[in-house]
C-alpha cells in the first residue's frame, strides 16, 4: 500500500471494503475511497491523488469487475452518485452522467417517446460502463446510439475533453477505452424522437422480463462472464460440456444460464477468479475456442495466467 498522504480532501475515507460496491459482493478494502456527487469534484479528487502520487481509478455500479480478496492500492473512485440526465424528446439528444444507471436512463427515454435504448433495460450498469464495455443486448448496443463522450485523462485530471463515438474504436464488446486509462464523465446520445411512449415503454418492459427469466437476477453476479464468440454462443458451449452447477468455493456455474456464475452466499474473489479459468480451459480443451472475459480484474497484477478480458 502507499504511503499516508499528509493531507486529504474532506469525502476521503481510508480503508472501505468494497464487497458493498460490486454486484459479485466480493472484493478487498480500498486503501483509499471516496464517492463524488458532481464531475467538478470527481476532478478534484483525481488530481489530489495525482499530485500525492496515488494510483487512482474509477468504478460505476461495480458489475462486469472483479476485485482482488487483497483489495486495491491508492483511490478508488465510485461514480454511483454522479447520477441525473436531461434530455429533448423533439430532437432525440440525450445527456447522461456516467453514474446513471443505464436501465434507468432506458426507461426514462421510453418515457419520453425516444426509440434506441429499449434493450438497455437489463443491463446491470451505469452509463459509463456501457460506454467503455460497448454493452448490448436484444440486439442493440451502446455504439448503435452513442453520439460523443466527455472524458477524464488520470495524466492531466484538470483537463476533461471530448470525443465522438466514431474515435473509440467500437467493436463487439469492444471500445478502446478498455485499453486507454481514461474515464467517462458523461454520455452524450443520439435517440430516434417522435415514438408513441406507450409502445417504447411496453417494447423496453418486454425486454426486461425476457431477461429476468432466463437469467439470474436473484444471485449476485456480474452479468455475462463471457463474450460471445461469433457465431457461438458462450452459455450453449458451457452448458453442453454440462458445467452448469460447477462450483470452486463459494461460486457457482448458474444452473439457470450457464454464462452466468454466481456467488452463492460465501464466495472469495480467488473462488471466482478460479471458477472463470476452469470453464475457459474446459472450452478450450472440448471445443478449441478460447472464451475471452467481458471482465475487468482489478487488484490481481502479478496473478495473471490466462482470464484475457477488456
Amino acid at each position: 500500500m502507499a504511503a499516508q498522504p499528509t493531507t486529504q480532501p474532506i469525502g476521503v475515507r481510508r480503508s472501505v471494503c468494497l464487497q458493498g460496491f460490486t454486484t459479485w459482493k466480493v472484493g478487498g478494502p480500498a486503501e483509499w475511497f471516496a464517492e463524488p456527487g458532481s464531475q467538478a469534484e470527481l476532478i478534484r479528487l483525481a488530481a489530489w491523488a495525482t499530485s500525492a502520487g496515488l494510483p487512482w481509478r474509477c468504478i460505476g455500479a461495480g458489475s462486469n469487475l472483479l476485485i482482488a480478496d487483497g483489495g486495491l492500492a491508492g483511490l478508488t473512485l465510485c461514480n454511483r452518485r454522479l447520477q441525473g440526465s436531461h434530455s429533448d424528446s423533439q430532437d432525440g439528444w440525450v445527456e447522461a452522467e456516467a453514474g446513471e444507471p443505464i436501465p434507468t436512463l432506458a426507461r426514462k427515454a421510453a418515457k419520453a417517446g425516444l426509440h434506441g435504448l429499449e434493450w438497455a433495460v437489463g443491463i446491470p450498469g451505469t452509463v459509463g460502463g456501457a460506454v467503455v464495455m460497448n454493452a448490448g443486448a436484444q440486439g442493440g448496443c451502446t455504439a448503435d446510439w452513442l453520439h460523443s463522450v466527455r472524458l477524464l485523462d488520470p495524466s492531466r485530471p484538470d483537463q476533461p475533453f471530448s470525443l465522438e463515438a466514431r474515435d473509440l474504436d467500437f467493436a463487439y464488446r469492444h471500445s478502446r477505452l478498455q485499453a486507454e486509462p481514461l474515464v467517462v464523465l458523461s454520455a452524450r446520445f443520439r435517440l430516434a424522437a417522435g415514438h408513441d411512449p406507450a409502445e417504447i415503454t411496453a417494447r423496453t418492459s418486454a425486454n426486461l422480463h425476457s431477461r429476468t427469466s432466463t437469467q439470474p437476477y436473484q444471485q449476485p453476479s456480474c452479468g455475462s462472464v463471457f463474450r460471445n464468440p461469433e457465431p457461438r454462443k458462450a452459455g450453449q458451449l458451457i452448458e453442453a460440456l454440462g458445467l452448469k452447477g460447477l462450483s470452486v468455493g463459494g461460486a457457482q456455474v448458474s444452473a439457470l444460464h450457464a454464462n452466468f456464475i454466481v456467488n452463492t452466499g460465501n464466495a472469495q474473489a480467488s473462488d471466482i477468479d478460479a471458477l472463470i479459468l476452469l470453464v475457459q480451459e474446459r472450452v478450450h480443451r472440448e471445443h478449441g475456442i478460447t472464451l475471452h472475459t467481458e471482465v475487468k480484474r482489478l487488484g490481481f497484477e502479478g496473478l495473471d495466467v490466462l482470464r484475457p478480458g477488456p
